[in-house]
Parts: C-alpha cells; sequence; structure tokens
C-alpha cells in the first residue's frame, strides 16, 4: 500500500523539510537538468515512478535516511527500486589530508585567483587564507593579527552554521551508503538547504 506522493502536499513538509512551492521549484530543476530522461542504463526499462516522486523519494531518503527496505512501502515500490532512485558519485577516502583532496578535486584551479579562506589543516598551501598560530615560543600573537583571526573566525562561521543546518537531513549525520555516493549527496542536499533557505 502506497503511503506517501508527490500528489499529496501535506506529506512533502514533514518528510522533505520543505513546503511544497519549495519542492515544487526543485522538481523542476531536476527535469530541466534531463530528470526524465535519466535512466539507470537498461534499455527499455521504465521508471515505477513518475519524476516528482522520485524527487520526493530521494529528499525523503536524504532527510530521513531511512533504510531501502523501509523507504521502499512508503511509496509503494520494492526496496531495489528505491535503490535504483537514488543518486550516486565519487568521494575522496577519509585517509586523505586536506591540502591533496583540495588540489587532486579540482577545487584549487577552480578557485584561482579567488581568496580561500581555511582552516590550520592547510599549513603549507600559499594559495589559501588561515589563521595566525601562536609562536613556537608561547608568546601572544600582536593584536594585529588577533583582530584578523577574529575576522577570519566570523567568516567561517557562517560556513560552519550552513553545514549545521545541512544537517538536518539525517543521512548526514548517519551515512550507511558506500563513500563513493556521497559527493552526490552532499551536493544535492545542498541544493535542497539553499532552496529551503531562499524559498
Amino acid at each position: 500500500m502506497r503511503v506517501i506522493s508527490a500528489s499529496r502536499s501535506e506529506w512533502i513538509a514533514p518528510f522533505t523539510g520543505l513546503e511544497p512551492g519549495q519542492f515544487r521549484k526543485l522538481v523542476r530543476v531536476v527535469a530541466a537538468r534531463g530528470g526524465e530522461e535519466i535512466a539507470d542504463g537498461r534499455p527499455g526499462r521504465q521508471w515505477r515512478l513518475d519524476l516528482a516522486d522520485r524527487v520526493l523519494l530521494v529528499a525523503t531518503y536524504w532527510r530521513t535516511n531511512l533504510t531501502m527496505r523501509q523507504i521502499g512501502p512508503l511509496f509503494g515500490v520494492s526496496h531495489s527500486a528505491a535503490h535504483r532512485v537514488i543518486a550516486t558519485g565519487d568521494a575522496h577516502p577519509g585517509n586523505r589530508n586536506d591540502c591533496t583532496v583540495y588540489r587532486d578535486s579540482g577545487i584549487q584551479q577552480e578557485l584561482a585567483g579567488r581568496p580561500v579562506l581555511a582552516d590550520g589543516g592547510y599549513q603549507g598551501n600559499s594559495e589559501v587564507i588561515m589563521p595566525y598560530r601562536k609562536p613556537g615560543d608561547g608568546s601572544d600573537l600582536p593584536d594585529w593579527k588577533e583582530d584578523l583571526n577574529a575576522g577570519h573566525r566570523t567568516i567561517r562561521a557562517r560556513v560552519e552554521h550552513a553545514l549545521a543546518r545541512m544537517k538536518c537531513w539525517k543521512i548526514l549525520r548517519d551515512y550507511r551508503r558506500a563513500a563513493s555516493t556521497l559527493n552526490d549527496t552532499v551536493s544535492g542536499i545542498a541544493h535542497l538547504h539553499n532552496i529551503h533557505l531562499l524559498g
């Protein structure tokens, strides 16, 4: 028995955190980016759910982190059909340090020539702006360096707050899927976060 459908707007906010108007905007974005045509490479195999319900399934999964066996019945499909809808992508191993990922991921090239604030994990990378560290002799930083560090913390705090808000989508607090799926998940949730924030 099917429980959740995009055709019933009262279920959208509780399961996705988006208002119905925001959700409809998201569906339009997905459609414009080829959502109707994208499949899993199996010729002739049709989706069991229409586009709006597939978007709702993914948003619900990200918000609640239910298993495929739990989320499938909510949409009246098998767990394998629900699994087919969820996005995949590439991530970097957790044992890579920040500087390596910054360089190897292409972010460094994308941000070339722009000011980039980073934390102390980017020591040795002259292309980013890091807070000043206390001298090795234990002496205090001069006031002007303390002032710059305070401004640095204020700006970075906005990013940390945005990341904290994104963790309202439970999947980012308890990620069970393969690491190779994380990039697209985080990217999608960032988009949901922005839609929710901007209306």
